[in-house]
């Protein structure tokens, strides 16, 4: 079994690899590469880039358009990361 919060998005690493090595392994990985860190699931994240007044668990819950479409005086996504 994989470790990766979500192994077919968010791994560069092949299926049969990842099911076949070690958690700590997997774990010892970069994110960027492997991600097995939750709080990195980029299904899951905010797209602010400056200030925003929504609460940071809607930004993480709402689409990333949603989030784009909000007036940058509201929910700042202007600046590139």
């Amino acid at each position: 079994m994989s470790n990766a919060v979500d192994p077919q998005n968010q791994s560069a690493v092949p299926t049969k690899v990842q099911e076949a090595v070690p958690k700590s392994v997997e774990e010892g990985l970069p994110d960027s590469i492997h991600n097995t860190d939750p709080s990195k699931d980029e299904r899951y994240v905010s797209h602010a880039t400056g200030d925003s007044i929504v609460p940071e668990a809607i930004q993480k819950a709402v689409p990333e358009g949603l989030e784009r479409a909000l007036p940058d005086a509201i929910h700042d996504t202007s600046r590139q990361v």
